[in-house]
């Protein structure tokens, strides 16, 4: 049996483990959280390399995509350094392949997405999503710099949003990992930036930072995000969320993250690497791979 293993700097509480059966091939797919502990995550990987067949490196991103371009995140690559066997998947991959198709693989379920405003708290590490989100949308709003850097001021359509990342990223790029990783379970709630959530239709990017600054009221809106539980989703029914799309598959009631789902992918193939996009697009199509919607309110 194949094993993907996702190792999280995130919570303990959130840790999963399923067998994923795609085309006939078993693959236990888990998802393990050090609560923060850099440390424990490090020797994880350490020891367990050459011992499963594809690694998911959670709670922190090792590049962030503009483009054509990838910028590494010097802080974070240092948890995963001396690996040399089993294949790292932070998630990339898919973030530039099944989230940038999110609403292409549901238009033959659901049929066309139309949203007035959309705001994704953070688009940095979810640029597919955000290009995905803009075609979808008559105005996108990105929180990159409240959200991140505490700096007051929204940023509205992509081509602002690259602007800005375009300087920011190469500073981003050395940032210490106390500024990289956002939290070890995300459960703190600080309502703030809540006008653009509630100015928005659709809300967008990673649950966590959803959770920690939604308002109490989401009713209508539709959400796409990923990494949700079973109590995630409660939360969002009880704050009235009309529609919820993970970007990546559920199973046995939970939606792993794109890092572990691509490790999990990246496993089946079986070639002892990273997939490339074209790999990945390929794959999605084969094993019929979708985001899943439920409807709540």
């Amino acid at each position: 049996m194949k094993h993907a293993l996702g190792i999280s700097l995130g919570s303990s509480k959130r840790d999963k483990s399923v067998k994923v059966n795609l085309n006939g091939r078993e693959i236990l797919v888990e998802r393990f959280g050090t609560d923060g502990d850099i440390d424990k995550a490090r020797r994880m990987y350490l020891d367990l390399d050459g011992k499963v067949d594809a690694f998911g490196v959670g709670g922190v991103d090792l590049y962030l995509r503009l483009d054509e371009r990838e910028y590494p995140l010097h802080a974070a690559l240092k948890l995963v350094s001396g690996v040399k066997q089993t294949p790292l998947c932070d998630g990339r991959g898919l973030k530039h392949t099944l989230e940038r198709r999110v609403f292409q693989l549901l238009k033959s379920q659901l049929g066309d997405f139309h949203f007035k405003q959309a705001f994704i708290p953070v688009a940095v590490d979810r640029l597919g999503l955000a290009e995905a989100v803009s075609e979808v949308s008559d105005e996108i709003v990105s929180g990159d710099l409240m959200v991140a850097l505490g700096v007051p001021i929204p940023l509205y359509g992509i081509p602002s949003f690259k602007k800005v990342a375009r300087i920011m990223l190469p500073i981003v790029s050395h940032f210490p990992m106390s500024m990289l990783f956002y939290g070890s379970d995300g459960a703190e709630h600080k309502p703030k930036y809540t006008k653009y959530f509630e100015e928005s239709d659709l809300i967008a990017g990673d649950f966590l930072f959803m959770r920690k600054y939604m308002p109490k009221s989401l009713a209508g809106k539709t959400v796409v995000t990923n990494t949700t539980t079973e109590e995630n989703i409660a939360l969002l029914k009880e704050r009235g969320v009309k529609t919820v799309i993970t970007t990546t598959p559920r199973y046995d009631g939970r939606s792993f993250g794109t890092n572990t789902t691509e490790a999990m992918l990246t496993a089946y193939a079986g070639k002892g690497r990273r997939l490339t996009d074209d790999e990945l697009n390929e794959l999605i199509d084969e094993l019929n791979l979708s985001p899943t919607v439920i409807q709540l309110n």
